[in-house]
Order: structure tokens, then sequence, then C-alpha cells
């Protein structure tokens, strides 16, 4: 078992942080992980990607060029990262970032209105939670719901961790709200 999985978006938005909470859920859970981090020099605004390998074996290289899902979250990491999903992949996007939607026959390609559910809910911090129990609903079952919330507690400082209930109930929000789009 091994997922190659890239998360791409705009800074600010938790790419960084949904990609940390799914490298320790699966340390936590005895997986081999890499955790590679990309960023643009603007930050907050700028792009961010994150390229997370989760494998029941060592892992050789965190360098890879093409994905076995991606989750874009902004119409500029679908245009760079649409075309390196692997034949059978998994594209997930919000829909709120995408102005022209893959057409790709090949993969299969599920949205999550995570920016809208957040907005809904009155808390747009939550807005990768959301889309990270979307992402948890579509993997293959890899990662147990108890690792994701001990992979919560790990990754954020414990100054926040008040904010864990509601980043939970969000997680199991972009469970149910995820539609499978072909």
């Amino acid at each position: 078992m091994k997922q190659e999985i890239i998360i791409a978006g705009f800074g600010g938005q938790g790419v960084l942080s949904m990609g940390k909470i799914l490298a320790y859920s699966a340390v936590m859970q005895g997986q081999e992980v890499t955790w590679m981090p990309s960023y643009g020099p603007e930050m907050r605004g700028g792009t961010a990607n994150v390229t997370v390998i989760i494998s029941d074996r060592p892992i050789s290289s965190p360098v890879i060029h093409e994905y076995d899902i991606a989750v874009v979250l902004n119409q500029q990491s679908l245009d760079k990262f649409e075309g390196k999903i692997k034949v059978g992949g998994i594209l997930l996007y919000d829909p709120n970032g995408i102005t022209r939607p893959s057409n790709r026959k090949d993969i299969r390609i599920y949205a999550v209105e995570a920016a809208e559910k957040a907005a809904e809910i009155g808390n747009v911090r939550v807005f990768n939670m959301i889309v990270l129990g979307a992402l948890l609903k579509i993997l293959p079952p890899m990662l147990s719901a108890d690792s994701i919330r001990n992979g919560l507690r790990k990754s954020l400082p414990e100054r926040v961790h008040a904010t864990i209930p509601a980043n939970e109930k969000a997680i199991e929000t972009g469970m149910e709200i995820v539609q499978k789009q072909n």
C-alpha cells in the first residue's frame, strides 16, 4: 500500500496543515511517511503545496512527479497538477476556487463545497478540515479515525487545542458532503 498525495492551493488555506495532519496520523499508525512542503515567498496569498507519501514500506524518495491523489483549492493548482494525476487516480477540489473544472475521464473526480460550508457554519478557519474530511472519506482505507484525531492533536500547538472539537466536527462534515463528479 502506497499513496502519493499532493495538496495545493493558496497560502493561508491550511494546505500545509492538512499535509502535516495526514503525516502525523500515518506515523502514529505505524506507516512510513514523507512530508515535503513547497510555498512561494509571498506565503499568505501565494501558492503553496505539500506532497505527502504514505506507505507500508520504506519510501525511497520524497520527490515524485505523478500523484495518486491531488487535492486542489484554486485554479492555478488545478492547471499545474491535473495532468500529473496517475490514470485511475483521484482529484478532489473545492468548486469555489475553480473556474474551469477538469474534464479528464481517466480519473475519479470529487468535489467538496468546503468554502461554502465553512461560511455557512460561521467559521471559515475550519475550511481546510472540511477538505481533509472529504479526502479521508475517499482515501483507500489507510488511516483510522482515531489516528486522524491523534494526528490533529499532535500537529496543532497546545495553545489552540480548544479548537479541536470544532476541527473534528468539520472533518465529519467534509466526510458527509463530498460528492463524486464522474
